[in-house]
């Protein structure tokens, strides 16, 4: 990756990892925009919404990823997509973030978390995307000390992220999210802790 030119860095990552942190904290060390929360405040202009409407839709109030997981069971078990209504409001949330996404990425280098980056910009030049992964254990001792929950507790969510972002990220790319394949680097953190991670990323950037 070019450093010199403008850029887009990809992040996409398990549940419990500390992906977004690590994209933050590139995102400040590198000087770009990181682009998250951002996409739903321009999202919910471009879409006429207020931004709490927006908000609940991503953040699972009402819990739109369980009416998305519905929607994918119930496709699985048909064995076909016929298009329904149910999941109208998120698939034209999906194209209008991946919209915002594009125009941004096109001004200015940047850091994208999540949205199916890696999908977006899979063929554009000077692209760096990255999948940050790491063991269920660690994972699960994060989110109950984040969270203050207990372990079982942090399981579920992981489970329950983790399998939302698999089939969102199936629907909309036709792309299996774990596989290694789609990304440059493929970072398990476990050893690494968020400021470790970027130390790591930013050598191979450099």
């Amino acid at each position: 990756m070019n450093r010199e030119e403008k850029f887009i860095i990809t992040i996409s990552r398990q549940f419990g990892t500390g992906g977004h942190e690590i994209g933050a904290e590139l995102a400040k060390r590198l000087g770009v925009k990181l682009l998250d929360k951002q996409i739903l405040n321009e999202v919910a202009a471009r879409m006429n919404a207020v931004e709490d409407a927006v908000e609940k839709i991503e953040l699972r109030n009402p819990l739109w990823r369980d009416d998305f997981t519905n929607f994918y069971r119930t496709y699985m078990a048909n064995a076909e997509y016929n298009g329904q209504e149910s999941d109208k409001t998120s698939r034209e949330l999906f194209r209008a973030q991946a919209e915002v996404i594009r125009r941004i990425a096109a001004e200015e280098s940047c850091v994208i978390i999540g949205r199916c980056g890696f999908d977006i910009f899979a063929d554009t030049p000077n692209t760096l995307k990255i999948f940050i992964h790491s063991s269920v254990d660690c994972r699960k001792r994060r989110i109950a000390e984040k969270y203050d929950i207990s372990e079982q507790d942090a399981a579920a969510m992981i489970v329950d992220n983790d399998f939302s972002r698999e089939l969102y990220t199936k629907t909309y790319t036709g792309r299996d999210w774990t596989n290694a394949c789609n990304y440059d680097i493929s970072l398990d953190v476990r050893k690494f802790g968020v400021n470790g991670a970027v130390d790591f990323l930013m050598k191979c950037i450099e």
